[in-house]
C-alpha cells in the first residue's frame, strides 16, 4: 500500500496503517507523529522525516526511514526493528523493552534511557555516529553501541550512564571516556566482548554498507554498572 502523508494528516495516516495487513510505503512524510505505533507485523517504509514517537510501543513490525527521525523514536518498544538511514532526535529508544534500533548517523540527548530487559527480551540500539549527553541514563538492561563514525573525538556527551544499574554500553573511540558517574565501571572491550557484539555489527554493516573492519579499527570501551551500586538488585533480575 502506498500512502502520501501530506494528503492524510497524521491521524488518518495512522488509521490507514493500522487497518491494513499489507506492507506500507509512505511518501512526503514531514513531521507526522506516531507512525507505526504498536504495530505487530508488516514493513513500513518512510520517505521523508517522521515526527515524534515513531514506532512507539512497536511489537514486531519493521520500520525503515529513508531520512531522519525526530524525538522519542521507539518509545517503550517491545519487539521489531527500526532502521534510520539518517539521524535521530532526542530520547531514542526511551524505556525500550525489546527489539532493535539502528541509526546510520547521530542521535540526540538521552539515547537509550530507562532501557530494560527480562529473560529473552534484550533491546539493542546501535548509533553509527555520535550521541548527546545522558546516554544510557538509568539504564537497567539491554545493549547500546555508539560507533562514532562521524568524529575523531569522543562520541558521547556528558553524564553517560548516570544512574545506570543494568545493561552495557559499548563506545568506539580513540580516546577513553572521562568523568563518568560513580555508577559506571569502564574496561577496554576484550576479544570475548567483541565476539558477543559482532553479529550486531555485521547487521549494521549489511544495512548501511559500512565494513565491519572499519568499525573494529578503533578501541571499544565497555561500560557496565558498578558492582557496588546498592540499587542494582531493585531493578534487574540478576
Amino acid at each position: 500500500m502506498n500512502l502520501w502523508a501530506h494528503e492524510s494528516g497524521y491521524q488518518a495516516l495512522n488509521e490507514k496503517i493500522r487497518n491494513t495487513d499489507e506492507d506500507v510505503v509512505i511518501y512526503d512524510c514531514c513531521g507526522e507523529r506516531f507512525i507505526g505505533s504498536g504495530a505487530s507485523q508488516k514493513k513500513i517504509t518512510i520517505n521523508g522525516t517522521p515526527g515524534n514517537a515513531l514506532g512507539a510501543y512497536l511489537d514486531g513490525a519493521t520500520i525503515i526511514v529513508k531520512g531522519n527521525a525526530q524525538d522519542a523514536t521507539g518509545d517503550t518498544m517491545n519487539d521489531g526493528k527500526i532502521i534510520i538511514g539518517g539521524n535521530a532526535g532526542d530520547a531514542l529508544g526511551y524505556a525500550m523493552r525489546g527489539g532493535k534500533i539502528f541509526v546510520k548517523g547521530y542521535a540526540g540527548y538521552r539515547t537509550g534511557i530507562h532501557m530494560k530487559e527480562y529473560k529473552d527480551k534484550k533491546p539493542v540500539i546501535v548509533v553509527g555516529g555520535s550521541t548527546g549527553s545522558f546516554l544510557g541514563e538509568y539504564l537497567a538492561g539491554g545493549l547500546i553501541i555508539v560507533l562514532g563514525l562521524d568524529t575523531d573525538k569522543y562520541p558521547a556527551g556528558y553524564f553517560t550512564g548516570a544512574g545506570m544499574h543494568g545493561g552495557e554500553i559499548f563506545i568506539r573511540s580513540s580516546k577513553p571516556p572521562k568523568n563518568l558517574p560513580k555508577q559506571v565501571s569502564i574496561n577496554i572491550a576484550n576479544e570475548a566482548d567483541i565476539n558477543r557484539i559482532e553479529d550486531i555489527l555485521s547487521e549494521f554493516s549489511d544495512l548501511f554498507g559500512i565494513p565491519v573492519e572499519e568499525m573494529l579499527s578503533k578501541t571499544f570501551y565497555r561500560l557496565t554498572p558498578n558492582a557496588r551500586n546498592p540499587y542494582k538488585q531493585l531493578y534487574t533480575e540478576n
